[in-house]
């Protein structure tokens, strides 16, 4: 009788599996087959430059704050956030506070501001009262950078929830491909897809990909949230009682310590780092976002600046509620699929959502079929945010590319649109062929903490210079030159030279050591130093324009001749 129950328990499984591997490649083709015929329709309504980068100016504050979350909420925030708390509880939570929060900074600081003052990109604020070409240079160099960081997390998150879809395993195989093989081609399909975006569609395709991708988002993550709290009869307590309990780690999973500011027995030193690396974190997920290329872009396709604040305010609550969903979608995969089962599928913990769904699928919706079906959908969501977010990244760094480097670099401001725009989709090409190849090495690591590192970058190089431009008056070439340069490579040489890339069994080449920088996060250093480049810079030159920063400063507040 047992070895009768074994094999119909087997055959259960295996039917699951089934469904859920036809299941999730129907609605993946459907979904992508929707978003093509959305680009495709875009791409007849799309002229002229201002059309393939801005959207024509012509969605609502509603609209391009949908679009925003669509864009903010990315592999990170629903696999990579999910996967951090579901191991680490309550540190996990610091991601989810620190997105959020970095809002605010966009809002009050630069979002205005920046849709007033620039057309497409954001070198057109950091150039307006400087000398063009080698301002321009550095902000391309910068925006391609901490896009590529960005699109790493993508990639690594679409490798991941693959091979959990499709049961590839290490050991396992899948149309004759190991788990390796599989998680390639699976990064190389949806670059390939997020080229097709971009190319055809421009902004106007990539927004309404972004806000029918935020809706389905949402509809999942709460779905998922009803189904957990549910499950524990909507007692909060008892949810985080048995994710504690089924972490193995008992109390500590509640409390911060477990994986961030960590305290070494009879090692101060290593403790002091542990905790300044939390600090370090801290202050990069706060700042990162007003100076994320493909949020920035954002704001200029909308057709004033007041649709630009109110777009902003409906992002932060759309992105606001999803980030309190995590907390369910986190604690729920730990108290429900458990660490073990998680880092068996995945050691960084991206596939815990995904699991999580198809754990809440057998217990609400008849066993290992329903399983299969709500793992699906989940899943055909993942894919979804994963598209729609690397489609706004490529977007804005073959922008940079276009139209600051080729059309008022090289060409010193005589490109055609025409030109500037072919040149535009030719950047795109390349630019996700190098995500490809660097995602490839990437695939060890946690999504949300990669976006964290894009979010140090872009906080080291972009916001200093934005907010110099914008707010300081003796800003001028050489400080803005030497602001994006000098804080863009400190990040990215610190990142290089610390336990993210070498030297540890979680690093991008775990079986090199060539680290001595002990933070995996820069942020602590680049930034200030970013700041401190900007400002030593400046007053090493003598190049000052006090009408042309009056200008600006019309223009930013009041968005008088801006368009």
């Amino acid at each position: 009788m047992k070895t009768v129950h074994a094999v119909e328990t087997f055959l259960a499984a295996e039917a699951g599996n089934h469904t859920a591997r036809n299941l999730t490649i129907t609605l993946f083709l459907v979904f992508v087959a929707v978003t093509l015929g959305i680009t495709i329709w875009a791409s007849r309504q799309t002229k002229t430059a201002t059309d393939f980068y801005a959207g024509g100016r012509s969605f609502t504050g509603f609209q391009n704050g949908m679009a925003i979350g669509g864009d903010y909420m990315s592999a990170a925030s629903f696999l990579g956030i999910a996967g951090i708390i579901a191991l680490y509880g309550y540190d996990g939570f610091l991601y989810s506070i620190g997105f959020l929060v970095a809002w605010l900074v966009a809002l009050l600081l630069v979002a205005e501001l920046l849709r007033n003052s620039g057309r497409y990109t954001m070198a057109d604020v950091l150039a307006f009262r400087m000398r063009q070409r080698p301002v321009r240079t550095a902000a391309a160099v910068s925006t391609i950078t901490v896009s590529i960081f960005y699109l790493l997390a993508q990639m690594v998150g679409a490798g991941a929830l693959v091979a959990l879809l499709l049961g590839i395993r290490p050991g396992t195989t899948f149309l004759g491909m190991d788990a390796d093989t599989a998680k390639v081609a699976t990064i190389i399909m949806v670059g390939a897809l997020m080229i097709i975006y971009v190319t055809v569609g421009g902004m106007k395709g990539t927004t309404y990909v972004q806000i029918v991708k935020a809706f389905l988002l949402m509809g999942g993550a709460l779905l998922m949230t009803i189904l957990v709290l549910a499950k524990f009869n909507f007692n909060l307590s008892e949810l985080l009682g048995q994710a504690a309990a089924a972490s193995g780690k008992g109390s500590a999973f509640l409390e911060p310590g477990l994986r961030y500011g960590v305290e070494v027995a009879g090692n101060s030193t290593q403790t002091f780092y542990n905790k300044v690396d939390l600090l370090s974190l801290g202050i990069a997920l706060v700042l990162g976002t007003a100076g994320l290329p493909h949020i920035l872009i954002r704001f200029y396709t909308v057709p004033t600046a007041k649709a630009a604040r109110k777009s902003v305010l409906w992002a932060i609550g759309i992105i606001g509620t999803f980030y309190l969903l995590t907390l369910a979608l986190g604690f729920g995969a730990a108290a429900l699929v458990g660490s073990q089962a998680i880092t068996a599928q995945d050691k960084a913990g991206n596939t815990a959502a995904p699991q999580l769904a198809e754990a809440l699928g057998i217990d609400f919706f008849g066993g290992e079929l329903g399983g299969a079906a709500l793992l699906a959908i989940i899943a055909a969501v993942a894919f979804a945010t994963i598209l729609a977010v690397v489609a706004g990244l490529t977007l804005a760094s073959s922008s940079s590319l276009a139209h600051d480097f080729y059309a008022n670099v090289l060409k010193k401001g005589e490109a055609s649109e025409r030109q500037e725009v072919r040149v535009a989709r030719i950047s795109a090409l390349a630019i996700g062929a190098v995500s490809i190849a660097l995602s490839i090495f990437a695939q060890n690591l946690n999504v949300a903490f990669l976006v964290a590192l894009a979010f140090a970058v872009a906080a080291s190089g972009n916001l200093p210079a934005i907010l110099y431009s914008l707010f300081w008056r003796r800003f001028n070439t050489s400080g803005a030159v030497w602001a994006i340069y000098g804080g863009l490579l400190s990040a990215v040489l610190l990142v290089f030279f610390s336990p993210v890339v070498s030297g540890a069994a979680t690093s991008m080449f775990p079986d090199h050591d060539w680290q001595w920088f002990p933070l995996s996060n820069p942020g602590i250093l680049s930034i200030p130093f970013g700041f401190l480049c900007g400002w030593i810079g400046t007053v090493i030159s003598k190049e000052h324009d006090e009408d042309k920063y009056a200008e600006l400063e019309v223009r930013a507040l009041t968005g008088s001749g801006a368009h």
